[in-house]
């Protein structure tokens, strides 16, 4: 087996890590029943704290951004602050389901985003594979949807949410190109952190007074969804398309629907358990054909075996 077949078998195998992990996420807020704007506040902020003991390393790189790098870095956090806002205040209102399965627009967006910025190639292979993908999710959320009351709000914050979560990705891809997973990280959780907080402040959401079980769930969405997640996302950027990784959510109406099923006593019939096996057959299709291929990871990156981990494999 060659290096780069290696290299491209452990990019696949942490994709697939980031998609379960993601699918934690709503999971997780429905357990809390703290408002949305302070669980995605802590999440961040608790994922940032997590990961100071590996600053000093990259100290250098983090305070020698542009004017323009600073821009960009301010507006990714901005926009994947206004996705969790909204996305996680879908779930107070709708089913996982119809929630999640909202998301499976996103690889639609960054797929227009990424020809119009990036001049991305697209074939036919990958257009059929996406179009499977989306049939699968349609199906798994159809029984969910409803046209009135608080579900069709939920539906449309999911929506927007997922607009944000798309020009944040695409903003990713450009920082990427300069800067390591790890610096572009952390200044966007910290962005989105803090303007969480101002939304918090504003609103007048308490900072404090929450149980023993709150914080150990916002420790959970900042461990499995965040750094097992959004942040292994981010560092694959670095060899894969923002749309081939934005495909993985994709899998998330899969695993968030068995979850809910699982853990929160959600409907889940076999039509939708049959769709499951036909989004992972539309992304596979997607990532085995698509024309840009994971890049071979360096040999001082710890899946190499080589130099010390840092938190951006993790």
């Amino acid at each position: 087996m060659t290096s780069l077949n290696r290299a491209g078998r452990s990019i696949y195998l942490l994709f697939f890590v980031g998609i379960i992990a993601i699918s934690f996420s709503s999971i997780f807020v429905r357990w809390s029943t703290a408002d949305v704007a302070v669980i995605a506040m802590y999440r961040l902020f608790l994922t940032n704290l997590l990961m100071l003991p590996f600053v000093w390393k990259f100290r250098h790189e983090m305070m020698r951004l542009n004017f323009r790098q600073w821009a960009l870095l301010l507006a990714s956090g901005v926009m994947l602050a206004l996705h969790f806002l909204l996305w996680m205040g879908s779930l107070r209102l709708t089913s996982v389901a119809s929630s999640t399965v909202i998301l499976a627009l996103e690889p639609i967006l960054i797929l227009a985003g990424s020809v119009w910025l990036f001049k991305a190639k697209i074939n036919r292979m990958m257009i059929i594979g996406m179009g499977i993908a989306l049939l699968g999710s349609i199906i798994i959320g159809a029984g969910d949807f409803q046209l009135a009351g608080t579900a069709l709000r939920g539906d449309i914050l999911s929506l927007l949410g997922t607009i944000a979560v798309a020009v944040h990705m695409l903003l990713g891809q450009f920082l990427r190109a300069g800067l390591s997973a790890f610096s572009y990280n952390f200044w966007v959780f910290f962005v989105a952190a803090c303007t969480l907080a101002v939304y918090n402040l504003v609103n007048g959401h308490p900072f404090g007074g929450y149980a023993a079980s709150e914080w150990g769930i916002f420790l959970l969405l900042a461990i499995v969804p965040t750094i097992f997640g959004h942040y292994l996302f981010n560092w694959l950027l670095q060899y894969m398309n923002a749309t081939t990784v934005s495909m993985g959510v994709l899998g998330e109406p899969v695993f968030s629907s068995l979850l809910a099923w699982m853990l929160l006593g959600e409907s889940l019939n076999g039509l939708q358990m049959s769709a499951g096996v036909v989004i992972i057959f539309g992304v596979w299709i997607f990532i085995r054909y698509g024309k840009t291929k994971p890049q071979p990871i360096p040999s001082d990156a710890p899946l190499a075996g080589k130099g010390p981990v840092e938190p951006t494999v993790v």
